[in-house]
């Protein structure tokens, strides 16, 4: 089978790989639809170290091929989702009810991680009954495929985030994980949601799905406007969607006393995140730093899914690009450089 890897960092390509087996509680997937991450893009650059010709990717759909001797709640010919995390359900940290932490911290990232993603013709899951989802007749391909990362790491910005009925909350950076925290701080009952985003075309996502301000960080101080919006007590939750040190700053500034910081983000450059001493209230100001990785899970993909056969979000305006399997060369520069005005490539198989 073909797979797209990263060859060393800084160097990628397409390669031919056997076709994955299953162990007695896994399964193989034939790959219908996939989406890049940013996140691929950090894993190339170095963000988690050196690998070599490991199979990128952690979002995708695809059709069960064949499933272990073990497993129960699917079969070959199911159309399927498969969680971007693949937890160790049986491990103590999902015990304790953080399995994508489980085998250490982000230990349930598995896919283009510690082995081979789901940018191939094939990919492998580990226990299946677990970490996989049937797709409903009525969603497409084309919208399922988003549940694997992006509504489920937005909407986990905005659960962890501790949002109040009516409540006030600023999302920093409307990519599509920022995007899905949008909708999902309106989605959890949010009275005022402040997007910041500079990008015309983010910008007017961020209204579709659910933003009621605009603050653009080029024209516009981002503290002085949301204290401005907020008649100077600052919002409840600031959910951190880009993964950057001034960004994380600006949270803890505009966040008021007994509010919380949701960060989303991946940082995936330098040693240190700073936290404002003064404006974190020398300590003491009672706001809570929330973090977390894409919560997984079958019962987790059921439930997003449910949320697209309803229609109370439709993720598939992301797709700014698409691209056939066989041009992922040139989708994953377009993410990696931000070219031509990209929010989510989605490769077709």
């Amino acid at each position: 089978m073909k797979a797209f890897v990263m060859r060393e960092i800084g160097r990628v390509g397409v390669i031919d790989k056997p076709v994955p087996r299953p162990g007695p509680n896994d399964a193989v997937v034939r790959t219908t639809r996939a989406l890049i991450c940013t996140s691929d893009t950090h894993t190339v650059s170095g963000g988690i170290g050196p690998r070599e010709d490991l199979t990128l990717g952690h979002e995708a759909v695809g059709v069960v091929h064949e499933v272990g001797s073990e497993v129960r709640q699917f079969r070959p010919g199911d159309r399927v989702l498969v969680g971007a995390i693949t937890p160790d359900w049986g491990d103590p940290a999902s015990q304790n009810g953080h399995p994508s932490q489980s085998g250490g911290p982000l230990g349930g990232w598995k896919f283009a991680n510690v082995k081979d993603g789901v940018f191939a013709e094939y990919f492998h899951v580990n226990e299946a009954d677990a970490n996989m989802a049937k797709i409903p007749d009525d969603v497409s391909d084309d919208a399922a495929v988003y549940c694997a990362d992006m509504l489920s790491t937005g909407f986990m910005g905005a659960e962890h985030g501790n949002i109040p009925i009516g409540g006030t909350v600023a999302v920093l950076a409307q990519g599509p994980v920022g995007l899905m925290a949008t909708a999902g701080a309106r989605l959890r009952g949010a009275g005022l949601v402040i997007g910041v985003e500079s990008v015309p075309s983010r910008q007017k996502l961020a209204q579709f799905y659910g933003a009621d301000e605009i603050v653009d960080f080029t024209k516009q101080d981002v503290v002085e406007r949301i204290l401005e919006l907020t008649d100077g007590e600052g919002v409840d939750t600031a959910i951190e969607a880009l993964g950057a040190d001034a960004t994380f700053q600006t949270c803890v500034k505009v966040t008021k006393p007994g509010g919380t910081i949701s960060v989303t983000g991946y940082f995936g450059e330098g040693e240190f995140v700073r936290i404002p001493r003064v404006e974190w209230g020398v300590g003491m100001a009672d706001k809570t730093i929330a973090t977390g990785l894409c919560p997984g899970g079958r019962v987790r993909m059921e439930r997003l899914l449910r949320l697209l056969q309803a229609r109370r979000i439709d993720p598939t305006h992301m797709t700014s690009h698409q691209f056939g399997f066989d041009e992922i060369e040139r989708a994953f520069e377009v993410m990696d450089r931000k070219l031509e005005d990209v929010v989510k490539p989605l490769i077709v198989f």
